[in-house]
Parts: structure tokens; sequence; C-alpha cells
């Protein structure tokens, strides 16, 4: 009976502990840790649509050496926002349909943030729809048609900017210098009719020229595929002008040049940055760029600290003399790597607020700030060349 009575006290005593356990609230099971959040890309992609191949091959390498330069500077400093910039270049082949393709490709599929390029206006324009529709930036280095920027309406298109002057600055620039420096009262105008940046020089040419006193005796064309300009040139030799403006690309000039002089044409011959490449000089010869002036972005025999830096920098990397479509570009990429910055963000709505909102920045070719058209306020220069056909700087002009 006693031993009965003691088991049924433990009995009753367990299970009150059991009760007890089962009320005082036992731990609940851990919670699952957070998910961790996704890594940061360690990577900003940046696409470059030049002209690699083609008519203006040289035009696009260049822009393309001063962009890797610069992003192989910015990078060894530790990128921007904590991450590398990686540039993933296409070759549009100096054509309007391929920028268009390649800006497309660079888009949607290498998801770049920001389009670098192209090189001539026909092509930028080509490929401002696609920044456009996709919504990411486009910044050209030497697209320098108005319209690059702003429509045909007038409005600035809000995905597009430059870092280059534009075609009116520069055919004002030339105009005056005709009419300034070497005392011209008649001028002769010979264009490409397939380029919107001839056709954009001329025009400003003929306008400022003719307002402040000078006559335009003889107006003509060519295709961009020409190579025998000759009945041309004798015709326009014919009207005797003062000077003779080619607002093209440096196969057309130096052939151009090669061949009036050939034919005795001695007077001045003028022309805008498309002059601007270590290939002219192959195509002319010395001879043929005595008293030949162009206007030009920068010159490599500026005296500026930042010049003589870049200069010097680019001599050691690519053992030749940077043109001025590779100071451009390499300032360029450092613009946007400060927009990047600025933005805190490497979204391209953010990187276009940046953009557009541009102040003061000190590059290679001057400093620039982006007005509401988003063109850059900024100077120019004259270049002539020597007997050996060097550059030659001949004077600046500030706007």
């Amino acid at each position: 009976m006693e031993l009965s009575k003691k088991l049924a006290l433990i009995l009753v005593l367990a299970f009150l502990v059991t009760i007890a356990g089962g009320c005082g609230g036992s731990k609940p099971a851990p919670a699952p840790a957070p998910a961790p959040a996704p890594e940061k890309p360690k990577e900003i992609l940046i696409g470059a649509n030049f002209e690699l191949t083609g008519n203006v091959a040289t035009f696009g390498v260049s822009t393309v050496n001063g962009i890797e330069m610069a992003f192989a500077e910015i990078n060894a400093k530790g990128g921007v926002l904590g991450q590398q910039l990686k540039l993933v270049k296409g070759d549009n082949k100096s054509d309007s349909g391929e920028s268009t393709n390649v800006a497309t490709k660079l888009v949607t599929q290498d998801k770049v943030v920001t389009l670098l390029g192209p090189v001539t206006s026909t092509n930028v324009l080509a490929a401002v729809p696609v920044a456009t529709q996709f919504k990411v930036p486009i910044i050209t280095s030497s697209g320098t048609n108005p319209k690059v920027t702003v429509d045909d309406s007038g409005k600035t298109r809000e995905w597009a900017f430059r870092t280059c002057f534009i075609d009116p600055f520069q055919g004002f620039v030339a105009a005056n210098f005709a009419l300034n420096t070497l005392k011209a009262k008649t001028a002769a105008i010979y264009i490409d009719k397939n380029s919107d940046y001839s056709k954009g020089l001329a025009e400003v040419f003929e306008k400022t020229f003719t307002e402040k006193g000078g006559k335009v005796v003889a107006k003509e064309g060519f295709t961009t595929d020409d190579k025998d300009f000759r009945a041309t040139l004798t015709k326009i030799k014919a009207t005797k002008p003062d000077v003779l403006f080619v607002p093209a690309y440096y196969e057309q000039d130096g052939l151009i040049a090669k061949q009036a002089r050939e034919l005795g044409y001695t007077n001045p011959i003028l022309g805008g940055d498309g002059w601007d490449s270590d290939k002219l000089l192959q195509i002319a010869g010395a001879k043929a760029l005595q008293e030949v002036y162009f206007v030009n972005h920068y010159s490599a025999q500026d005296t500026d600290p930042k010049v003589v830096k870049f200069v010097n920098d680019y001599k050691a990397k690519y053992n030749s003399v940077p043109d001025a479509l590779a100071a451009l570009g390499y300032d360029t990429a450092y613009l946007l790597a400060d927009a990047i910055k600025r933005a805190g963000s490497a979204e391209p709505a953010k990187i276009r607020d940046a953009l557009a909102a541009t102040k003061g920045f000190s590059g290679v070719t001057g400093n620039v700030s982006l007005d509401e058209k988003h063109n850059p306020v900024k100077g120019a220069v004259v270049l002539s060349f020597d007997k050996d056909g060097k550059l030659v700087f001949k004077e600046k002009v500030n706007p």
C-alpha cells in the first residue's frame, strides 16, 4: 500500500513537470537567416560605338585610345564608386547603318549603362534613336552637327550629349580667320554632299563670310567615295578664290589638297577638325599642306601642364603624338567618370541627370560646362603645317 502511494506520487510529479514544460514556452526554433544582399557589381559597363575600320578609322582608333588611357588611370586609383570601368567596344565600320546595329547590341545584349561615340555626326545621329528608345545616355566627343543634341523642332534630346564644340562655332572661327588673318575677300566652298558634318560647316562658313563682307565665288560638291577631284578643282581654280574651304574628313581632304596643288592652286585651303589625322600627311605630302589651316579642339604644342602631361603619357603608351580625337576621348572618359561619381549611381537616368548638370569640368581640351542643349561652352584653335608637314599652332579663339 505504501509502495502504491509512492508510485502514484511519482507519476503525478512527472505529469506536472510535463505540463510545466509545455506551458513554460519552450524557445521557438530560430528564424532562418535573411538571404544575403546581392553582391555589388565589380564593373560598370560602358559601350564604345566607334569607327575602328572604314574611311575614318584613324579617328575612331585615336578616340578609343584616349578613352582606354583615361579608364586605365581611373581604375588604377580605385575606379568609380568602388567599381572598375570596363569599355565594351563595337566597330561600326564608319557606316551609319552599322552604327545603329552596334548601339543596339551594346544596349540590349551587353547591358552598358552609357554609350560613347560615334565619331562622325552622321553615325551619331544613327545611334541617338537607340539611346533614346532604351533610355541610356549617349556622349559623342566629336559629333559637331547641332542636330546631335537638338531635334528639328528645337527641343533638346534628353539622352544625347557632346563634349566638343559644334559646327556653327568652328564655321564661324574659320570664316573669321579667312577674313581677318588671311585678309581674304573671296572664297570657294567644296563639300562632301553625303556628310551632315560637311554641310553644316559649309552653311555657317558661308553665312559668316558673306555677312562680314566676303563673297563666295564657287560652291561645289563631291561624294564620300570620290578619289579624283581634278575636274571640279579646275573649275574652282578658274574662279580665282582667295581661299578654298573644304570641310571634310582627312581621306578626302588629303587628296583634294594634293590635287589642288598639282593643278597650280597655291592660295590657302581651310578646313574643320576633320583634317586632324596622322594619315593626312601620308595622303597629301608636306608640300601640299603648305598654306593649309584648320580649326581644331586643342593643340599638342600647348604649354598648359595638363596638356603637356597628357601628351607625354600618350606618347609613352602609344608611341605617337595624340591628335584632337584622342584628347577629346580622354576628356570624355573623365567627364563621364565625374558624372557617375556625382550621381552616386551607375543607373542610366541618374548618370543622364549628372551629365546635364556638368559645370566647370577641367579637361585637356579646355574647361567644359554643358548648356541647356547639352553642348559644351569651350574654345577652339587654328592649326597649320610647317615645311615637314608637322602641326603648328596659329591662334586660339574663345567663344
